[in-house]
């Protein structure tokens, strides 16, 4: 009789997990595909614009890190960043956060503390490693 009950609880337990893998492959799946709609708009998850830069002769890593760092550097203490093209009112504005779309396009984000916006920059690389930044777009958040 105990061989019988132990054997019910070891199935039940086993129920149990088999159940607990099936949720979490379920929230797995989710949380994989809400990550692929969030890089779909990213050089790292766009082959043709890392091909791009490869037939260029640079790995597109290691540039898409140089480039933000190139629009980040140019915060300076004191100062706004000259690429932003708003005044700070409460303070410098500096960019935070910057996202590589693809080959020739960035978003960033800017704030000087109190208030806050966005801008669409349209990139190139040229010869020597050297990129020249337009800002297309830009706007500042209302405060609230």
């Amino acid at each position: 009789m105990n061989a019988k009950k132990a054997k019910e609880s070891y199935d039940l337990k086993i129920d149990n997990l088999k159940e607990k893998i099936t949720a979490k492959e379920t929230i797995i799946d989710s949380l994989t595909n809400t990550n692929m709609d969030l890089t779909y708009f990213s050089l790292d998850s766009n082959e043709d614009a890392i091909s791009y830069f490869e037939e260029m002769g640079y790995d597109a890593k290691k540039l898409a890190l140089t480039i933000s760092d190139q629009i980040i550097s140019q915060n300076k203490a004191g100062k706004d960043n000259p690429i932003i093209p708003f005044v700070g009112m409460e303070g410098n504005m500096s960019i935070n956060k910057v996202r590589l779309l693809n080959h020739k396009w960035i978003i960033a984000d800017f704030t000087d503390g109190v208030y806050w916006g966005e801008l669409f920059i349209i990139y190139e690389v040229k010869e020597g490693g050297v990129v020249d930044f337009e800002v297309e777009k830009s706007f500042l958040y209302p405060k609230d």
